[in-house]
């Protein structure tokens, strides 16, 4: 009778089960970060950081973004406003005189304003203040209801009205006042403007519209022409219209403040260029998003680093679990665990960070609070596929040693 010798079992065929619990893994990747503290601390470090950064860049950026749309919402995205434009020699034209009134006849504009630059006038603090420290302060000619169409008030004292817009009288933009050094209006308060004095009755606050108004002294249509020898051109106009009007009240600007000339003028929604701005900003981003990409390179190699000497020192541990019946699959899953759950902590922690980062600047900024999910769900997906990627090598290394091979290197 012939005995068959059946060929032993192949090391990963033996009867052991092939997949560890849930709650045997979690046990099991937390392992080396529990033995190993402050390297698991210093290589989550560097993802961490990496993560905060993304999330900060792309939610600071988004805060910003929606404070901005907030606020011109506020102020109404149905201003437009004309201004003179070029000729075909590149020459600045001129408005006609009577465009605002023209401009007055649409049927769906609101309201109408106007300003004038005038040229070769130049303010000061006082008559002897060298002449050349202007301050690059402008001086214009203002209607009287201009406040209210570039969406501004006042921060001290009262504006121009139909008696004090004939006189020697002005009011100053917020930037204008800061330049000139007056925070508030007292009685007798007055400013040297080209020749002589005019008295100061008023200070704007910042107009988010309309810049161009911030500094400027504004004088009235009569008083420019009488002390300042204007020639009563207006060169912008302000209009507010029906909002669902805006694009056909624009289509006609142009040809109904100067009928002769229209392409020799300037129309523009103030809205639309603060809008192209704050997505203009999204354009820096790709620097700070690389430097978080370059922190989480760096956290990826310290994942894998800390994952290869892990490999090495726990040799033994291998070697015996081998030797005790885990399979190869049961080691590389172990490390792999261990090198995702270590990045996921770092990638969480960055969340954590950049979220705070970004909520404690945007209040400050009274902004609303915006983290695109982007932020943080890229971040953590980033952190995991770092971890995934850094720990492959080192967990496909551990799971080729064999219990002798494992044993007898110790």
């Amino acid at each position: 009778m012939t005995a068959t010798i059946e060929p032993a079992p192949a090391d990963d065929e033996r009867l052991v089960p092939h997949a560890l619990p849930v709650e045997d893994l979690a046990r099991l990747a937390t392992v080396g970060l529990r033995t190993r503290k402050v390297r698991a601390l210093l290589s989550a470090l560097g993802i961490a950081l990496g993560v905060a950064a993304i999330v900060a860049v792309l939610g600071l950026s988004s805060s910003s973004s929606a404070g901005l749309l907030d606020e011109i919402d506020r102020l109404g995205t149905n201003l437009l406003t004309v201004s003179n434009g070029k000729s075909l020699f590149g020459e600045t034209t001129e408005l006609p005189i009577v465009a605002p009134g023209m401009i007055a006849r649409i049927g769906p504009v609101t309201d109408v304003e106007s300003t004038g630059a005038i040229s070769g006038v130049n303010v000061y603090r006082n008559p002897h203040i060298p002449s050349v420290n202007t301050n690059s302060i402008a001086v214009s000619a203002s209607s009287l209801g201009l406040p209210e169409a570039v969406a501004t008030t006042l921060a001290s004292g009262t504006y121009l009205n139909a008696a004090t817009a004939r006189e020697p009288v002005a009011v100053l933009g917020a930037t204008a006042a800061k330049r000139l050094g007056i925070d508030r209006v007292f009685p007798g308060e007055r400013i040297w403007v080209g020749t002589q004095w005019f008295y100061v009755t008023g200070i704007l606050k910042p107009s988010v519209l309309a810049p161009e108004v911030d500094s400027a002294v504004l004088v009235g249509y009569p008083a420019a022409v009488k002390y300042l020898s204007f020639d009563n051109h207006p060169s912008t106009v302000y209009v507010r219209s029906a909002t669902d009007q805006v694009d056909a009240v624009h289509a006609v600007l142009a040809a109904t403040a100067n009928p002769e000339n229209p392409s020799e003028v300037e129309v523009s929604n103030p809205s639309d260029a603060l809008v192209a701005r704050a997505k203009a900003k999204s354009a820096f981003n790709g620097l700070f998003l690389g430097l978080g990409a370059v922190s989480l390179l760096v956290g990826a190699v310290g994942v894998a680093n800390i994952m290869v000497i892990s490999v090495l020192e726990r040799r033994s541990e291998i070697g015996l679990r081998r030797a005790l019946g885990a399979t190869r699959g049961n080691v590389r899953t172990q490390f792999l665990s261990e090198a995702v759950l270590l990045s996921f902590l770092g990638g969480a922690a960055g969340v954590g960070l950049g979220a705070g980062a970004t909520a404690t600047y945007a209040l400050s900024h009274h902004w609303h609070v915006v983290i695109p999910a982007v932020a943080w769900l890229g971040g953590v997906g980033s952190a995991l596929l770092i971890g995934a990627v850094a720990g492959l090598v080192p967990a496909l290394k551990a799971a080729r040693l064999s219990p002798t091979q494992a044993l007898w290197s110790v």
